[in-house]
């Protein structure tokens, strides 16, 4: 820990926030909260803002800022927190589009600050050991399922189905931070998203990747997962069936368990990023974020049955 925590602000008080980023804080001797800015929510013992605005001028002590807003409104809130020298946590996913964080990675380096896009399923507990396996073998195939129930982990957020708020791609593209990050560069050569017929995003995706030496890698997402949960990475390889689940907390090979801890992902999150703020450096991987425009760019779309939570 260093002898001067990181003066933080939070923007965009909900239910992440409230789950992962407060608790994560609450432990971490390297930050001090010192403000929120949210519309909705409030964060008890410290000053809260309706707006980053005004957080900005009243707080000019701040250091950094971590955004959890949806992605549609986090471009303008990272511009105005760059430009005027702060620090920048990005929740995931980094922004709306690739261009815009590209923007943002510019603006920091011309001011002197750090950028970091928090893809937090890669600081499970079980990655890297998948990612050390993956590396020691010749992998023949991987397939990629992630299937959750929408109702169960985003009731009644409306913007996740507008324009921009991902849909499925919203958790699939923490498994897309996971891929990208243990298996070989891949590239998506088709696609198809299934759009209910009264929702702007999609709500299933059938995708098929494949690498620059031909191994093909299936990704299935869906987001009407009733009954268990899956979210699970595979790949037949020459060393054995590894099966990396729980969205990277416990990894199997051939059926046996070879690595399992409990999840730390935002307590980790928070640690890379006060490594990068003081050594002065950036963490923008984008990926993932690639990925989904990619799959939004050459993907069918099929009109499937209305959604309703």
């Amino acid at each position: 820990m260093s002898s001067n925590p990181i003066k933080l602000g939070i923007v965009g008080v909900g239910k992440i926030v409230r789950d992962q980023h407060l608790p994560a804080l609450a432990k971490d001797q390297d930050y001090r909260l010192v403000a929120a800015a949210s519309r909705h929510g409030k964060v008890e013992d410290i000053p809260n803002f309706p707006m980053i605005e005004a957080m900005l001028d009243a707080t000019p002590e701040l250091e950094a800022v971590s955004l959890c807003m949806p992605p549609q409104f986090r471009y303008d809130a990272a511009r105005l927190a760059l430009a005027a020298k702060k620090h920048v946590f990005l929740e995931k996913p980094p922004g709306a589009t690739v261009s815009e964080v590209e923007d943002l990675k510019a603006l920091a380096t011309a001011n002197g600050v750090c950028l970091f896009a928090s893809w937090h399923s890669r600081y499970a507990p079980a990655v890297e050991a998948a990612r050390a396996f993956l590396g020691s073998t010749t992998i023949r195939s991987a397939a990629i399922n992630w299937k959750e129930d929408v109702r169960r982990w985003h009731p009644n957020q409306e913007w996740i189905w507008a324009p921009g708020g991902f849909g499925v791609f919203d958790p699939g593209i923490n498994a897309l931070s996971i891929a990208t990050h243990i298996l070989p560069p891949m590239f998506i050569s088709s696609a198809e998203l299934d759009f209910p017929e009264n929702r702007a995003a999609p709500i299933a995706a059938h995708i098929a990747f494949r690498t620059s030496n031909g191994l093909p890698v299936t990704m299935e997402l869906d987001w009407r997962q009733t009954g268990p949960q899956s979210w699970d990475i595979l790949a037949d390889t020459e060393a054995g069936s590894m099966v990396l689940s729980g969205g990277g907390s416990k990894l199997a090979i051939d059926g046996r368990v070879v690595h399992e801890e409990p999840e730390a992902e935002y307590p980790m999150l928070y640690k890379r990023f006060a490594d990068i703020v003081r050594a002065g450096t950036s963490d923008v991987d984008l990926a993932p974020l690639q990925h989904v425009a990619d799959a939004f760019m050459l993907g069918k779309r099929n009109v499937v049955e209305a959604f309703f939570d």
